[in-house]
């Protein structure tokens, strides 16, 4: 039974590869400092999984605190990195918090598992560094353009990092999601927010739950087909499992040094306006929205070419952009409750 540390280990994405980690016979070691999260989320993967949660509250830029974590719960035999501050709006206002709080927490997480002589890492990147890409569905070749944000910045600049890290003796699997959306299936774990959200679809189910008046969509004259932005949206559950191949596909590779990096999307594009009407498609709930202005950082338009995580992960998602929404509905209501 291998130990994973994963930090952020009790936040939306880090709680759902959390479940499928000790499905597949993982040891997962949580670490969060509570800025995106509270133990809710810890209850609701003990409740799916039967298992108690082996978790530790602190922050990655906390060299002392690693050290002694590192210390007291290994051998560790890989990280899987979440932790990290996630918001495009906020970064775009506080971009010097974002810059100073992403890279460190690498840089200081690196540092330690260099003395402890871990080598197995999984980044969680974002398409935000591919920026506006010249051509879409967007590869892993694609150069990294100029970031639409701060936040965008510190994903391009931690993979640069973790590239030159190569000759360090790190073994690096990045992977670059798309736009998570839904809950598990369950209604367990899902979307916390602690003020106002940060993606879409909380939004849209807020607004359906009539937590909000009603829907803002940032900007509805970009140069697609009805003038809002494309995404591409993935199921939560489907890309915790891609950590799973991820895991896999380094046990598999003797090398010594490695740095992969695969995008986590379904290959679909899909605009703000066709999501919000495939909410009511698949929950029969209207949502009031009005078109408003652009807002800063917003990249117009981006999805995935996943081929390469396809054959090379054993990868490949599975569930509908329909069933996503309905988990995060169902995820809503029992908030609302």
């Amino acid at each position: 039974m291998k130990k994973i540390l994963v930090t952020g280990g009790a936040g939306y994405i880090g709680s759902h590869t959390t479940v499928e980690l000790i499905k597949a016979g993982y040891e997962p070691i949580l670490l969060d400092n509570f800025i995106y999260s509270d133990g809710s989320l810890i209850s609701g993967i003990e409740k799916i999984t039967g298992k108690k949660v082996n978790f530790h509250k602190g922050d990655c830029r906390d060299k002392a605190f690693l050290t002694n974590l590192f210390k007291t719960q290994g051998p560790i035999d890989g990280i899987i990195h979440f932790a990290a501050l996630k918001s495009v709006g906020e970064s775009v206002q506080k971009p010097l918090l974002y810059h100073q709080n992403n890279v460190e927490s690498l840089l200081t997480l690196l540092e330690v598992m260099k003395q402890f002589g871990v080598k197995d890492f999984i980044f969680s990147s974002s398409c935000t560094v591919y920026g506006q890409p010249d051509h879409i569905p967007v590869n892993e070749s694609a150069p990294f353009k100029r970031a639409e944000s701060p936040y965008g910045a510190t994903k391009q600049l931690c993979e640069r990092i973790l590239e030159d890290s190569f000759v360090e003796g790190f073994r690096v699997v990045s992977l670059r999601y798309f736009n998570p959306i839904g809950a598990h299936e369950s209604s367990l774990i899902g979307e916390m927010h602690f003020g106002s959200p940060n993606n879409l679809v909380p939004y849209i189910t807020q607004t359906a739950a009539k937590w909000r008046e009603r829907l803002t969509i940032f900007g509805g004259d970009y140069n697609t087909p009805d003038g809002t932005c494309l995404r591409d949206y993935i199921h939560v559950t489907d890309l915790a499992i891609a950590h799973l191949q991820a895991l896999k596909f380094l046990v598999s590779q003797p090398d010594a040094n490695i740095f992969e990096a695969f995008n986590v999307g379904t290959g679909e594009g899909v605009s703000v306006l066709e999501l919000v009407k495939g909410f009511t498609r698949a929950t029969g709930v209207e949502v009031p929205y009005t078109i408003g202005a652009r807002r800063p950082g917003d990249v117009e338009k981006v999805y995935a070419d996943p081929k390469k995580a396809n054959s090379v992960l054993g990868w490949k998602s599975t569930l509908t952009i329909e069933q996503a929404l309905l988990d995060a509905w169902n995820w809503q209501k029992k908030l609302t409750k």
